[in-house]
């Protein structure tokens, strides 16, 4: 009886800790150079909810000469979209992770993560949208491939379409127009999902689609669980295409949540999640070129040569190998999306990459909740960021949408993947039409 009332009690401790008169920090370090605060620790991190509300009437706040609207409902949480040669949009839907809880700040801080989500069941499938009069309303909705398990990463090259499961890489046949898949998918490689702590599997392939490259998140905030459990975490494989040999492309970020190839540069680049319990202002997630062999600190260190006083034992040459990224984004923001923008969506827009952020639970003042535009000037990041979708989350606390996935339509717009919603949004460049 004992233990029920201080289970019951801490939560509320929690949430008058997430709650009180005392402001969070307002600031938030991003860009190539960010002057990092020092770590600041405590027993428990601080945690404001999401609160769900419906769109209703209203919609996504977008720049002058853009226009947004809901292209697809009713979904079963859309993470990740990808759009076909002739304009089709594929969506993956689902859920994963199966991690056991550590601690009891575990299992109370998922109580309260989840209440910020969807409560919707997983779809574990994939749903086609389809625009054939082009008039920007998609008016058929259908799903392309069930049974799968919480499909995340989408890629596509000559007629060999792919899908990152959270415990296998898979390939269908696809036939430009067709609207279902002909058959089961065949097995290009297993993925890591024991234990599964972070569940997503990011997904992208090389222009010449010899080779996929899947992100691979930690099983833990700074192995909590042994280094025994993040054997081919925190990496991204590098997977060849035809026969599924793989090896480590890159190895210490602990969660790459997106990826994406640079158009005309072969690059690689990542979006990544950071560690949590350092403070509000620490460890800013990130964006970054992934070097091959290349090294990104987790979790000896962070943002370079950071070391992170926590982990036991360091390794001092491990520090040292460690390459900072190229851009931060600020602290909890949940970077879950990437990619690179084209002339199709305007010339301010048209050098650089869009970022979903699903947004934080562990600040006081919540970051996150929009879609950013990050420039680039020959090649890499150069400048603040950009807001280009906002309006998800209300100062209110009132939450109607978190994005994840972006992708950028030839035909210029941007697509928007919300998984609170569950609703793709569609952001138009005015008379791109």
């Amino acid at each position: 009886m004992k233990t029920h009332l201080a289970l019951t009690a801490l939560p509320l401790a929690l949430l008058l800790t997430a709650c009180g008169e005392e402001p969070g920090s307002n600031q938030q370090f991003y860009g190539a150079q960010p002057d990092l605060p020092e770590p600041e620790r405590g027993i428990l991190p601080s945690m404001t909810i999401a609160e769900p509300t419906p769109w209703g009437d209203q919609r996504p706040t977008v720049p002058e000469g853009f226009s947004v609207n809901a292209i697809a409902t009713d979904l079963k949480i859309p993470r990740q979209t990808l759009v076909l040669p002739n304009g089709d949009i594929l969506v993956a839907e689902g859920r994963g992770g199966n991690a056991a809880k550590l601690k009891p700040k575990d299992v109370i801080a998922g109580v309260i993560k989840a209440r910020g989500n969807t409560t919707v069941e997983s779809g574990n499938r994939l749903t086609l949208l389809r625009d054939a009069d082009g008039d920007g309303s998609y008016e058929l909705q259908t799903v392309f491939a069930d049974d799968l398990n919480a499909p995340y990463g989408l890629a596509l090259h000559e007629g060999n379409l792919y899908v990152a499961n959270q415990d296998e890489l898979v390939r269908f046949d696809y036939e430009e127009g067709q609207t279902k898949a002909s058959g089961p998918p065949s097995k290009v490689a297993d993925l890591p999902s024991e234990i599964n702590h972070h569940w997503t599997k990011a997904l992208t392939i090389s222009e010449d689609g010899r080779y996929l490259y899947v992100g691979i998140g930690s099983n833990s905030n700074i192995t909590e669980r042994g280094m025994e459990a993040e054997v081919d975490r925190a990496l991204v494989w590098q997977v060849d295409a035809e026969t599924g040999a793989y090896k480590p492309y890159a190895t210490g970020l602990r969660n790459p949540t997106a990826l994406a190839i640079q158009p005309g540069t072969g690059t690689l680049w990542a979006v990544v999640n950071e560690r949590d319990e350092l403070g509000e202002d620490l460890v800013p997630d990130y964006l970054t070129s992934v070097q091959e062999g290349g090294f990104y600190g987790w979790p000896y260190s962070y943002f370079g040569q950071h070391v992170d006083p926590r982990v036991k034992p360091q390794d001092e040459d491990k520090v040292a190998a460690a390459i900072a990224p190229d851009y931060a984004l600020g602290a909890h923001v949940a970077a879950l999306g990437l990619d690179f923008s084209s002339e199709v969506m305007g010339e301010q827009y048209a050098d650089g990459v869009f970022v979903g952020e699903h947004g934080s639970w562990n600040r006081k003042n919540p970051v996150g909740y929009k879609v950013i535009f990050v420039p680039f000037e020959n090649g890499r990041p150069s400048g603040d960021p950009i807001d280009f979708v906002t309006g998800f989350r209300d100062e209110d606390g009132k939450t109607r949408g978190r994005p994840v996935g972006v992708t950028v339509d030839p035909n210029g717009a941007l697509i928007v993947a919300d998984d609170l919603a569950n609703t793709i949004w569609r952001v138009v460049r005015e008379g791109s039409e």
